[in-house]
Parts: C-alpha cells; sequence; structure tokens
C-alpha cells in the first residue's frame, strides 16, 4: 500500500484528501503545517509527499529544502500560489511536480501515480545483489566477499534485508528498531551502531570507509548499490 503524507493547513482540505486517497486505497498520514510534517517524516518516510506551500509556521519551499537534505521521497505540490516564481523554486528545490489548486481529483491522482513511478528503485532481480566485492542472495540466504562464503546471524540478515530490498531509499532509525526489536519505543541507536559495524566488517571492501551501506547521521541507513 503506497503512504501518502498530506500537509495542509486547510482542514477541510486535509479532510478531503484523506477521504479520497484511503477511498482509492491509499495509506494516508496528514500534517496540519510545517513542524508537523518533518516530524512524521522522522518517524516513517512515506512513498510520496502532497504539500501545500502555504503553511501557518514554516513556508512550504523551506519545508522541501529541508525534506531534500536527507530524502528523495518524491514531492507533489499542491497550492493556490499560481506564479511561475513559486513553480520554478519549487521544482528548483527538489519538488517533482506542481498542482494548482483548485485541482481535479484524477489528475493529482494521476501526478501521484506518474511521481511514484520514476521514484520507484529498481526491483531485486531473482533476490540476488552484487555491491563491491559482495553477493548476496536474500532468496538462499547465503553471502559471499571476494567469493569466500560469509557468515551473517539472524540479527545481520534481518536489517540486511531491509537495506538491500530498498535500494537508495532511507530507513529511518525508528523503522529499523521497530522492524529489528518489535517495540515502537525503543530508540537505543547503539544498537544499530553494532550491527551496522559488523555487516560492514563483514561484506565493505574498507569498513572503516562503507561505500554501499551508509549513515545518514540523526537519522536512518541506507543501502547505496
Amino acid at each position: 500500500m503506497t503512504c501518502v503524507l498530506v500537509v495542509d493547513d486547510e482542514p477541510q482540505m486535509l479532510r478531503a484528501l484523506h477521504l479520497n486517497l484511503t477511498a482509492r486505497g491509499y495509506d494516508v498520514v496528514t500534517a496540519e503545517d510545517g513542524t508537523a510534517a518533518l516530524n512524521q517524516l522522522a518517524l516513517r518516510e512515506p512513498d510520496v509527499i502532497v504539500l501545500d506551500l502555504g503553511l501557518p509556521d514554516i513556508d512550504g519551499l523551506d519545508v522541501i529544502r529541508a525534506v531534500r537534505t536527507g530524502s528523495q521521497v518524491p514531492i507533489v505540490v499542491l497550492s493556490a500560489r499560481v506564479g511561475s516564481s513559486d513553480k520554478v523554486s519549487a521544482l528548483d528545490l527538489g519538488a517533482d511536480d506542481f498542482v494548482t489548486k483548485p485541482f481535479d481529483m484524477n489528475e493529482l491522482l494521476a501526478r501521484l501515480r506518474a511521481a511514484t513511478r520514476r521514484a520507484a528503485p529498481e526491483p531485486v532481480r531473482r533476490g540476488r545483489v552484487e555491491f563491491g566485492g559482495a553477493e548476496v542472495d536474500l532468496e538462499a540466504k547465503t553471502a559471499t566477499r571476494e567469493g569466500a562464503p560469509v557468515h551473517l546471524t539472524p540479527t545481520e540478515w534481518h536489517l540486511l534485508e531491509l537495506l538491500l530490498r530498498n535500494p537508495g531509499k532511507l530507513i529511518t532509525q525508528r523503522h529499523l528498531l521497530t522492524a529489528l526489536r518489535g517495540q515502537p519505543d525503543h530508540t537505543d541507536p547503539s544498537y544499530l551502531r553494532i550491527y551496522m559495524a559488523q555487516l560492514r566488517k563483514k561484506l565493505e571492501q574498507e569498513p572503516g570507509r562503507p561505500r554501499h551501506l551508509l549513515t545518514e547521521p540523526g537519522m536512518g541507513y541506507r543501502f547505496n548499490p
């Protein structure tokens, strides 16, 4: 199910978008201002963001700027601003599309589908991933480095699979901790650092200077193919 973060300070618009998107099978998360949007993003990265520019606390352009410091999640701007300068600024800052209010719901849905298609990573073919000198078969649960077998613990396998099946995507610390520990309130980052260090030692050519299993400070981790 595609997760959409909808950011708009108009309660009626927020409700309308929530109802329409939910009815069409989207998992919808809402935020009424920029601060709430960034807080939601820290908890869980959506598949796409629908963003109004005229927010009460942080200008929508600044929200785009903040999102793009650590995420490439698609952003579809939905705004009453009609000036070309706003559109150009939003797109230059990293927005993927711009829809002007009032809008047609079918058009917005088409823009959302297009944005998520463009952002979809290349699927992991046959569960086999190669990076650096390592080769990982996620289906057979086998790994080698420079042709030599590598033993991974069940926790290391779980963490590695979460990253490899989402190439290029930032996976937040909270999401990883919840997946590994089953406790959404478990927030000790040292737990992840220990296992990431072990994975790098086993799979990276230079564990101290990783090229594929990357840390995004304060946010989470990313697999760079």
